[in-house]
């Protein structure tokens, strides 16, 4: 059977076809600040958040199918990055809000779909892992996180018990993939790193969300866990959300020392992580009764809305000094 002819050459396509993997961060970044606002009870800023989260993530799937179609060669290149597993983080952090809005069907959709890319993802990007990596390398905890995340929130919703203890055994790969990571991490990158370094503590931000999922899983009437394991959980959730606030603070005071202010597409997983730390605390805050951590938890929230602002008026910026394709261009000048 003959392969398929790539379509005709038009400038709009191969200007799209350009984007980086990482661009998927855009998405990750606009869906968890959509679920923190929820959390804070902004519905009409969550929606809209959903709303972007929804048409971007969109633009990545017909990019997606595109490529495996037309361009495969270049996919598979891109594959074998940390980038690459954008894509599922992507996903699941848009079924997460999905679900928490009363989409169920299109939440386990979204999860189907993520057990479908996250292990081979996973399995190539794990085997070119190698020394001194930028804070890519994380991603692997971060996806299979965003993944245990959906999974303990339909739980809790479908009242699907085996599904939480799917959940689990993804929260405890999450934390091992992270072990791992982080002896692969470029430590320089701290100080010179464009942006995704801040996935450093991202990840562990995406584990302690995870680990409060399925403990509020637990409280909805499955009944999961005995009260050794839900201790066990309850303290190693505690943990990361210390850990989560140490990266933040070693981050941001890196930042301040080291201003990056020009525009980069993986300031989008800086974003993410900012996000996901503000909704770590608002989570734990509300699953395990201690309030004096949803003051912080907004705090952080609002600090994410204002970068996520500047990192979008940076990359409107950005597109609009590129200019547009230069077959668009010429066009327009008939």
């Amino acid at each position: 059977m003959p392969a398929a002819t790539p379509p005709p050459a038009s400038p709009l396509p191969a200007w799209w076809s350009r984007r980086p993997p990482a661009t998927g961060a855009s998405v990750m970044a606009t869906g968890i600040i959509s679920v923190a606002l929820h959390q804070t009870g902004h519905a009409t800023l969550s929606r809209i958040a959903l709303g972007l989260a929804c048409v971007a993530w969109a633009a990545l799937a017909c990019d997606l199918l595109a490529r495996l179609r037309w361009h495969r060669s270049e996919w598979l290149k891109e594959a074998v990055t940390p980038a690459s597993l954008c894509a599922v983080a992507a996903t699941a952090v848009l079924g997460t809000r999905l679900a928490v809005a009363g989409r169920q069907t299109l939440a386990e959709a979204l999860l189907a779909l993520t057990f479908a890319l996250w292990p081979g993802l996973l399995y190539v990007v794990v085997r070119h892992w190698r020394h001194r990596m930028p804070g890519s390398v994380f991603l692997g905890c971060v996806a299979t996180q965003g993944v245990a995340v959906l999974a303990a929130t339909l739980a809790a919703t479908a009242k699907a018990a085996w599904l939480a203890h799917a959940a689990l055994v993804l929260f405890w790969l999450g934390l091992l993939l992270y072990a791992v990571a982080l002896t692969r991490f470029d430590r320089r990158e701290v100080v010179r790193g464009p942006g995704d370094h801040w996935v450093a503590g991202g990840a562990l931000a995406i584990s302690a969300l995870a680990g409060a999922r399925l403990l509020a899983a637990d409280g909805s009437g499955l009944y999961l866990w005995n009260d050794d394991d839900f201790d066990v959980l309850r303290t190693v959730t505690f943990a990361l959300v210390a850990l989560d606030m140490a990266w933040y603070a070693v981050l941001l005071v890196a930042e301040i020392a080291r201003p990056r202010p020009r525009y980069d597409v993986r300031r989008w997983s800086t974003v993410f992580s900012m996000g996901l730390s503000a909704a770590a605390l608002l989570s734990v805050s509300a699953t395990l009764d201690v309030p004096w951590l949803e003051g912080p938890g907004e705090v952080l929230l609002w600090i994410a809305v204002a970068v996520w602002l500047a990192v979008a008026a940076g990359a409107v910026r950005h597109h609009l000094a590129a200019g547009p394709p230069a077959g668009v261009t010429s066009r327009a000048r008939r």
